[in-house]
C-alpha cells in the first residue's frame, strides 16, 4: 500500500445530514476522511466562486464525479458550480493535501483511475 494511504482513516458521512432529514440508509452514506467530513459538516450547499450563487454540494450517489471535477496535477478543480462549491467547502486544495497528492503522483498511484 502506498505510504500516504497508510495514515488515512475514514468515517461515515451522512451526505444529507440528519438535521436536514437525511435518512440513515446506505444511499445517504459515504466514506469521508475526517477533515473533509469536518469541513462539510451538515452543509448541503455552498457558494460557487464564479457566480457567487448558492448551489448544492456534490452528491456522490447522484452526481458523476468527472462532470463536476478534474485533476490538474495534485490540484482538484471544480468544472461546475457544484464542483467549485464542493472544493471550497471541503477545503480540498489546502497546501498539505496538495503536497500529499504530489507524493502519490511521484509514487505513481495518483490520480485514481
Amino acid at each position: 500500500m502506498p505510504r500516504a494511504f497508510t495514515r488515512l482513516r475514514f468515517e461515515i458521512d451522512h451526505i444529507v445530514a440528519r438535521k436536514h432529514r437525511g435518512a440513515e440508509v446506505a444511499a445517504n452514506l459515504a466514506l469521508a476522511c475526517f477533515l473533509c467530513n469536518s469541513y462539510k459538516g451538515p452543509n448541503i450547499a455552498g457558494i460557487d466562486s464564479a457566480s457567487l450563487s448558492i448551489v448544492p454540494l456534490f452528491h456522490p450517489r447522484r452526481h458523476k464525479w468527472a462532470r463536476h471535477f478534474r485533476w490538474e496535477g495534485p490540484i482538484l478543480v471544480g468544472r461546475t458550480p457544484t464542483g467549485r462549491a464542493t472544493v471550497a467547502v471541503l477545503e480540498i486544495n489546502q497546501p498539505y493535501r496538495v503536497a500529499a497528492r504530489q507524493e502519490l503522483i511521484e509514487e505513481g498511484v495518483f490520480p485514481p483511475e
